[in-house]
């Protein structure tokens, strides 16, 4: 199942979310997969694109940001014919 979560980054975070990411990357547990990203212009919020057959594994992922970010978490349907 995909999954679109939405990050928005704590004010005054957005240095200290980009230093822990460069120097422990996503952090994802095994079964959550990554497929994209994208970033607003200023910055501020994130949108990525996930995959997982277990929706738990976001809770897993999540506790590691949950200091510097607040998340979204969307299960998308299928595409529109």
């Amino acid at each position: 199942m995909k999954y679109m979560v939405i990050e928005t980054i704590k004010p005054d975070c957005l240095s200290l979310v980009y230093d822990r990411f460069h120097e422990k990357g996503r952090m994802l547990p095994a079964g959550l997969d990554y497929i994209d990203s994208w970033l607003e212009d200023q910055g501020s919020r994130c949108f990525q694109l996930m995959e997982t057959n277990d929706e738990s594994l976001f809770d897993q992922w999540t506790a590691h940001w949950s200091d510097l970010v607040d998340f979204e978490v969307i299960k998308l349907g299928n595409k529109p014919a």
